[in-house]
C-alpha cells in the first residue's frame, strides 16, 4: 500500500516513520522545504528516542520518502492523512482547524482517483464532517471517503506506542463508503494483528472524541494528585503512599498519579482547553474540566511561590540552579513547559538562573528571558547556586550523587519538584530539602 502524510511535525513524522516500518510506502508532505531537505540529509527537527534510526534505515530502504510536491504524492496514494497543526486559536481556546481545512481542500484538488483521507491530527468532535463536506464541494466527482485514526502518542516513547499501542481507534462514516475507509485501514494496521491490539470502530464523531475524552481524564487524574500532594504537606501524610494505595485499586491504576508542577506539552492544554470550549457550545458544559484547567495553570505559579519562600522569601542577590526546562524527560518540547512559568518569576523576584536541560535548551533560549545562564551539565548549573530547584525528571538527575551536588553549590537549598531524590538521603547530604507532599 501507499500513504501520503501531510504534515512533517511532530505526528506526521513519527506515524510515517513507524507505517514505513510496517512496510508501506510512504511519503511524507510539508511545505517547508527546508524541514524536508534536512529529513533527506537525515536531520530529524524533533527530539525523540529512535525516530533518527527509524527514518534513516526506512529511508535507505525505499519505503519512506519527505517531499514538498503534494499533488504527485497524493495521486499515487491509497490513503492520505492529515497531521496538520491544531493549536489552540487565539482569543477564544477553540482549536485552530484552518490548517486542517487547507489541507483537505489541497488535498481533494490534487487527487485523482477514489482514496481515504484520514484526519490524524487531533480535532473537535464534528470536523470529519466539515472535511467530508469541503470536499465533496471540491470534487464531487470523486468518491473520497473521509475517516478518522487519532493519535496516542507520548512523547519520549512515541515509537513504542505506535508499534505497540493500547489500542487503535478508527472512525467512519456509516454505510459502504466507510466500510470501504475501514478496511483500508485495517489493512495498514494488520501488523498489529500479530501482537493482537484491539482496533475500535466507531462513528467519526466517536472517534473524535476520544482522543479529547481520554486526555482530559489524565490531565484531571494529574491534577486530582498534585492537590492530594497539598493536603498531604498540610496534614503530614506522604503522596507517594496515597499514590501507591490508590493505584493499587484496579479500577484507578497507578500511572499519572506523580505528584508534580503540573501538566504541559503540546496536548493535554491545548486539547483540555478545546474540549471544554466544545462542550461550552454544546450546551453540556464540564465543569470537572474547566477546574482542571484553571487548578493547573494556578499551580505553575505557586510552584515559583515555593522556591521564594525556600529562600525565606526573598532571591535579591541568590543564584538558583534550575534542572530541567522540557515539560517532560525524553522530549525537547517548551510548550506549556513548567520552566516557563518558573523561571520568568524567579528572574523578577531578583534571582540569577543557571539552568541545564539535556535536549531543550535550544529552544529554551528562544522563549525564555535573556540573562538565564545555560550550563553544560547538571553540576555546572549548580557551582555556586544558592539553591537548586528540579523541574523535568532526566534520568540523569535521578543519578547524580547528592554529596558531588552540594559539593558544588553554595547554599543547601533543594527544591524537587518531582519527587525524583529520597528525602532522608538528600538531607543526610546536607540539604534542606523540599519536595511535593512528601514527609
Amino acid at each position: 500500500m501507499r500513504i501520503a502524510m501531510v504534515g512533517a511535525g511532530y505526528v506526521g513524522l513519527v506515524s510515517g516513520a513507524c507505517f514505513a516500518e510496517f512496510g508501506v510506502d510512504v511519503s511524507v508532505i510539508d511545505s517547508d522545504a527546508t524541514k524536508i531537505e534536512a529529513l533527506r540529509a537525515g536531520r530529524i527537527p524533533i527530539y525523540e528516542p529512535g525516530l533518527d534510526s527509524l527514518v534513516a534505515e526506512n529511508s535507505r530502504d525505499g519505503r519512506l520518502h519527505f517531499t514538498t510536491d503534494l499533488a504527485t504524492a497524493v495521486q499515487a496514494a491509497d490513503a492520505v492523512f492529515l497531521a496538520v497543526g491544531t493549536p489552540s486559536r487565539r482569543g477564544d481556546g477553540h482549536a485552530d482547524l484552518s490548517f486542517v481545512f487547507a489541507a483537505a481542500e489541497q488535498v481533494a484538488r490534487a487527487a485523482r482517483g477514489p482514496l481515504v483521507l484520514v484526519t490524524k491530527s487531533t480535532v473537535p468532535v464534528g470536523t470529519g464532517r466539515q472535511v467530508q463536506e469541503i470536499v465533496r464541494r471540491v470534487r464531487p466527482d470523486l468518491a473520497i471517503e473521509v475517516a478518522s485514526n487519532p493519535e496516542f502518542l507520548r512523547e519520549g516513547s512515541a515509537i513504542g506506542d505506535f508499534m505497540r499501542p493500547d489500542r487503535v481507534v478508527i472512525g467512519t462514516q456509516d454505510g459502504p463508503d466507510g466500510e470501504r475507509a475501514l478496511a483500508v485501514l485495517k489493512r495498514l494496521y494488520r501488523p498489529l494483528n500479530l501482537i493482537e491490539v484491539p482496533i475500535l470502530a466507531t462513528r467519526i464523531e466517536t472517534a473524535e472524541l476520544i482522543k479529547y475524552a481520554a486526555n482530559a481524564f489524565l490531565a484531571t487524574k494529574i491534577t486530582f494528585i498534585n492537590e492530594i500532594a497539598d493536603l498531604c504537606e498540610r496534614v503530614g501524610a506522604d503522596v507517594h503512599d496515597v499514590a501507591r494505595g490508590m493505584g493499587l485499586d484496579g479500577r484507578i491504576g497507578r500511572k499519572f498519579l506523580h505528584a508534580g508542577p503540573g501538566y504541559g506539552g503540546s496536548c493535554f492544554p491545548k486539547d483540555t482547553l478545546a474540549l471544554a470550549r466544545t462542550a461550552q457550545d454544546a450546551g453540556a458544559p464540564m465543569r470537572l474540566v474547566e477546574t482542571t484547567i484553571a487548578v493547573n495553570e494556578a499551580r505553575k505559579a505557586q510552584m515559583a511561590d515555593r522556591v521564594i519562600a525556600a529562600c525565606g522569601g526573598s532571591l535579591t542577590g541568590r543564584t538558583v540552579a534550575v534542572l530541567g526546562l522540557a515539560f517532560k524527560p525524553e522530549t525537547d518540547d517548551m510548550r506549556d513547559a513548567a520552566s516557563l512559568a518558573v523561571i520568568p518569576r524567579l528572574i523578577e523576584a531578583g534571582a540569577a538562573i543557571r539552568a541545564f536541560d539535556p535536549a531543550a535548551m535550544d529552544h529554551a533560549r528562544a522563549l525564555l528571558p535573556e540573562g538565564v545562564h545555560y550550563a553544560t551539565g547538571a553540576l555546572d548549573a549548580a557551582a555556586g547556586a544558592d539553591a537548586l530547584v528540579l523541574l523535568t525528571e532526566w534520568n540523569e538527575f535521578r543519578a547524580l550523587a547528592p554529596q558531588r551536588l552540594r559539593q558544588a553549590m553554595r547554599g543547601d537549598i533543594l527544591l524537587d519538584l518531582r519527587n525524583v531524590w529520597d528525602p532522608a538521603v538528600m538531607r543526610e547530604a546536607g540539604f534542606r530539602y523540599h519536595s511535593i507532599g512528601r514527609l
